[in-house]
């Protein structure tokens, strides 16, 4: 379930005429029935709402007075987050016969045209305070002080988060609220301009409108708003049209060979994630998010990640994390994994955060050797991305939840074609390598097409972290192996150090085996992901007038010209 809340206004939407019909009530019940919380957004104050509206229990939260004063009906306790109204301006309008006039924890409100003598004794008296309008009715309230700022302030005591929320209204108030929700719809009597905002436009009036909504939601659920509302931009495709990918439709794979720009992808979707406040949690087995903008970093190469510590971070509102399992050791990274992503399931089902999971070397922490998969993974896995090299080494269990494939480099068609044969569905016709910038996207909703789509380039430089390949652990397929001619040596570098420190003590022979193959701009290139580094090699490699003294020393040089070395080494 996508959308956990629904906020609704009182009067205009729910009531009519300051009541509400019971095929509404029976309505929100059903919505409430479903798992979904209820809150209601209200101008009123809170003894008028509860004198007119007994059944207000069935709420979770009620915002009241426009949004100044939150209360809970299930303990009857009031939380006021904005100033009382100053004594003297109360006073004031009194003396000018404004009428009628109710004055409440916070708002002041009477009716037009009463609204000029308002802004003047404002204007008199010097203070600080606005105006907002509500189909006749005039509020004052103190600055910044709405509907939209009530709503978060009990979206924050839920922890839910507003993308996760629908708010449907009808009246100039509402269109604070309704903007901060992730889906805003308006019933059929709503004002034009609430309508021209809106997501959703209701064909029924009031509460019919409001039984309208929950029904679709019920049925619909995330897919009641396009694309574009919720979907993240992943670029453009030959006919100028923009490509998203949603969060309800499931599991993502972004696959291709090593050094052909996936985790540059991950790292453009991060910043549109980002841009429209959408959070996201990175697992970063390598290292390779340290400095990812708009998030904050839990472990490095030194130590492991605190679970409780990422969780805590996540609960936060606008909360960007990544997790690094660097200092771990290869063979523990999935069982860390298989601990935690529990964890992260069970509140993204109960507060939408985060929005995004992007798995990096999924085929790392998700592999299909380990048996227990299934029963630590959700029934359901959306908007979850897996960044691999290998797909077939990835758990057919996870490989079943994907619906979209974006596959990188020249064999990306034959990336789809696998992961199709690996599960078993009829691959689509063989595509075109992609060209510059392009990838290749594949949608299970669409299963005999395939698009090539230019995709967004991140604006800060993913910056790998070099002290990763310094003096971190590779893991034992990243490393690299002096073995020599004949396989008579097994000598495993797992960092650049401990490269250089081998690479001087071993023989002239084994040296200029690998030298002469190639092994090392290869390493370099694939495994350090450094093609600056790769192709220095890459000519010290091709000098047959070097010997193995003087290439040693020109590899040696290019490394650390590039990596810092640590002071131990």
């Amino acid at each position: 379930m996508y959308f956990l809340a629904v906020a609704t206004d009182y009067d205009g939407t729910i009531a009519h005429h300051g009541s509400v019909k019971a095929q509404t009530l029976a309505a929100l019940r059903r919505c409430k029935e479903s798992g979904r919380s209820l809150i209601l957004v209200t101008g009123r104050e809170l003894p008028d709402l509860k004198n007119a509206f007994p059944e207000i229990r069935l709420f979770d939260r009620v915002v009241a007075e426009n949004g100044a004063v939150i209360y809970d009906p299930s303990t009857e306790e009031e939380l006021v987050i904005a100033a009382a109204p100053p004594a003297i301006f109360v006073e004031r309008l009194k003396e000018r016969n404004v009428q009628p006039i109710s004055v409440g924890r916070s708002i002041v409100a009477t009716w037009e045209p009463n609204e000029t003598t308002v802004l003047e004794t404002i204007r008199d008296l010097g203070l600080e305070l606005q105006i907002i309008f509500n189909k006749g009715a005039v509020m004052i309230l103190p600055p910044g002080m709405n509907k939209a700022a009530g709503l978060e302030a009990a979206l924050r005591e839920l922890e839910i988060s507003p993308n996760n929320v629908v708010g449907v209204g009808d009246a100039e108030n509402d269109h604070s609220f309704m903007h901060l929700c992730g889906c805003a719809a308006a019933v059929g009597n709503a004002l034009l301009m609430v309508k021209e905002a809106a997501d959703i436009r209701l064909a029924g009036d009031h509460g019919d409108g409001v039984i309208e909504l929950i029904e679709r939601l019920s049925r619909e659920d995330a897919r009641i708003v396009p694309p574009e509302r919720h979907g993240i931009p992943l670029g453009i495709d030959h006919a100028g049209k923009k490509v998203y990918i949603e969060p309800h439709h499931g599991g993502i794979l972004i696959a291709g060979s090593s050094g052909i720009g996936k985790s540059t992808l991950a790292t453009a979707l991060t910043e549109q994630m980002a841009h429209r406040r959408f959070e996201f949690c990175v697992f970063d087995p390598e290292g390779d998010y340290d400095n990812l903008e708009n998030a904050v970093l839990i472990g490095n190469s030194k130590e492991p990640p605190n679970i409780e510590e990422a969780l805590k971070l996540l609960r936060k509102a606008e909360g960007n994390v990544v997790i690094n399992t660097q200092s771990l050791a290869v063979a523990d990274r999935p069982a860390f994994f298989a601990k935690l992503l529990p964890k992260i399931s069970e509140l993204r089902g109960r507060t939408g955060r985060p929005h995004w999971l992007l798995v990096d070397e999924a085929h790392h922490l998700l592999p299909a050797s380990r048996e227990n998969i299934a029963q630590m993974m959700p029934e359901e896995l959306p908007s979850v991305i897996f960044i691999t090299v290998h797909p077939e080494a990835l758990s057919l269990d996870v490989l079943k939840t994907v619906k979209v494939v974006i596959a990188l480099g020249e064999k990306a068609s034959d990336v789809i074609a696998q992961f199709c044969e690996l599960i078993g569905v009829a691959a689509p016709s063989a595509a075109s390598p992609p060209g510059n910038d392009e990838v290749l996207l594949w949608d299970s909703s669409i299963p005999a097409k395939v698009r090539a789509v230019k995709a967004a380039r991140p604006q800060q430089a993913h910056k790998r972290h070099t002290r990763k390949y310094a003096e971190g652990e590779l893991g034992t397929d990243r490393s690299f192996y002096f073995r020599g001619p004949e396989n008579a040596l097994n000598l495993r570098a797992q960092n650049l150090m401990l490269f250089l420190q081998i690479a001087e003590g071993v023989d002239e022979l084994t040296w200029e085996h690998h030298l002469r193959a190639g092994h090392y701009s290869e390493w370099f290139r694939n495994v350090i992901k450094d093609a600056e580094l790769a192709q220095a090699a890459v000519e010290i490699e091709r000098d047959e007038y070097l010997d193995a003294v003087e290439s040693r020393k020109r590899i040696s040089e290019a490394v650390t010209h590039r990596y810092t070395a640590p002071s131990k080494a």
